[in-house]
């Protein structure tokens, strides 16, 4: 049988393809040609079939999709310890708000999302859905590195740096939106902060315009008790209600945090399509209270998992997020065997995915997939013996093992080297806007 060429194999002791469920594939091989999964199969299939430019041999690591992470706010690696030990809104109005107030604009946005990128590579991240302030200067970094991402176009009420007004939101967005029509990594979506930070009239802008464009709309929702309660005593509704009232509540909407939950709208949301975001180191950190992820998936709602911004995590490591995410969900559920194993590495790679609507291209390990993809070493003292690869991923693996990382097929990450990026010009700006930052007058 004749070989054909292709562009890269990758031999691997696992493929953990994702979809099938719950499936890991010992002593297999990916083949990729200009970006797109060719095959999955067995490694002596593969070198029967293929005659690759490249071979990565893997025999000890896990070959998984690169991890989507489906909200952040990456410039916000430049507050990473800023504020710590403080809840929600203290946190926001004594000190990020001031502090943004001095700081933002497009070289601050700039240079935390290029730290982001470095940080996300090292921990197998090929995809974030972003959400933060000057969204054209964060897609050109996107672009420039060839990082996919979902990036937000923010709306909020009261004026920033980015925008005075809301028209001066909007036509922003526009802009910003237009500017990337087309691009191979980097898309839009529509970032409305928060029902308490986005007025009736926003959000009836935001649904016309998402159904214009097709737009997913990604934004904080029932992130704390005391968000409910304000919503009840101004609006007479609670948040998820009176976005049902505006239209927003069906498969566009990528809710995030969502702790605050009634059987009811656990029931709205699965029947809608929303897609629920979970952000539990977050959650946990600011105090906001718990999601009932384990009702909500096994109500049907699609499931996804996000960091949120270094500021109140305070990393953007997935693969300590799924840890925590499956041990806390057995908590709230009291059920040991609530968010498996399985399930929380879906909703870190295909699920994720999907609530981007990005699904048909990135998430999973099945041909004609973008090959979007990362390596993770078990043969270290901390994931041995090895019974369960995907268990041994989320329990005992940390990020540090991920040694391989491809987008689209280029490599990224190579034995834990970075490529095609200034490491350490990166670093030199961040240690720059520390001592900026430092210097700012602080709340008591």
């Amino acid at each position: 049988m004749d070989s054909h060429p292709c562009d890269l194999v990758i031999e691997a002791g696992w493929v953990i393809p994702v979809e099938p469920h719950g499936v890991a594939l010992e002593s297999h091989a990916v083949a990729v040609d200009d970006g797109r999964i060719l095959a999955v199969l067995p490694i002596a299939e593969a070198r029967a079939r293929y005659a690759p430019r490249q071979r990565v041999e893997l025999p000890d690591s896990a070959l998984l999709p690169g991890f989507v992470n489906a909200h952040t706010h990456n410039p916000m690696t430049l507050l990473r310890g800023v504020a710590d030990d403080l809840p929600l809104m203290q946190w926001l109005t004594g000190h990020i708000w001031p502090i943004e107030a001095a700081v933002l604009g497009p070289r601050f946005c700039a240079d935390g999302a290029e730290l982001a990128v470095v940080e996300m590579l090292r921990g197998g991240t090929t995809c974030c859905n972003e959400n933060y302030f000057f969204p054209d200067a964060i897609g050109a970094v996107y672009a420039r590195l060839g990082f996919r991402c979902r990036l937000g176009l923010p709306v909020i009420e009261f004026p920033t740096p980015w925008a005075r007004t809301r028209d001066e939101y909007f036509e922003k967005a526009q802009e910003v939106h237009d500017g990337f029509i087309g691009h191979a990594r980097v898309s839009t979506a529509f970032a409305p902060h928060a029902p308490y930070t986005v007025s009736d009239a926003g959000f009836e802008r935001i649904r016309m315009l998402s159904d214009q464009l097709d737009l997913p709309v990604h934004c904080h929702v029932h992130e704390t008790a005391q968000e409910v309660e304000d919503s009840l005593r101004e609006h007479g509704q609670r948040p998820l209600a009176r976005l049902q009232r505006l239209g927003l509540v069906n498969r566009h909407l990528i809710a995030v945090h969502m702790t605050q939950l009634t059987e009811a709208e656990i029931a709205l949301c699965a029947e809608q399509g929303v897609s629920v975001v979970h952000c539990p180191e977050s959650n946990l950190k600011l105090a906001s209270g718990f999601s009932p992820v384990e009702a909500l998936r096994r109500a049907g709602v699609n499931l996804a998992l996000g960091t949120d911004g270094c500021a109140s995590n305070n990393d953007l490591d997935m693969i300590g997020e799924m840890r925590t995410a499956a041990l806390l969900a057995k908590a709230v559920a009291q059920d040991a065997a609530a968010l498996d194993a399985a399930s929380v590495l879906r909703m870190a790679t295909l699920d994720a995915a999907r609530a981007l609507d990005l699904d048909t291209r990135i998430g999973s390990i099945e041909p004609g997939k973008q090959a979007d993809l990362a390596a993770i070493r078990l043969d270290d003292p901390e994931t041995q013996p090895l019974y369960d690869p995907i268990a041994q991923v989320v329990y005992a693996a940390g990020r540090h093992q991920v040694h391989w990382v491809w987008i689209d097929g280029e490599a990224r990450l190579r034995e834990r080297g970075l490529v095609g990026m200034d490491v350490a010009g990166v670093l030199a700006r961040a240690r720059e806007w520390r001592e900026r930052i430092a210097r700012l007058p602080r709340a008591s």
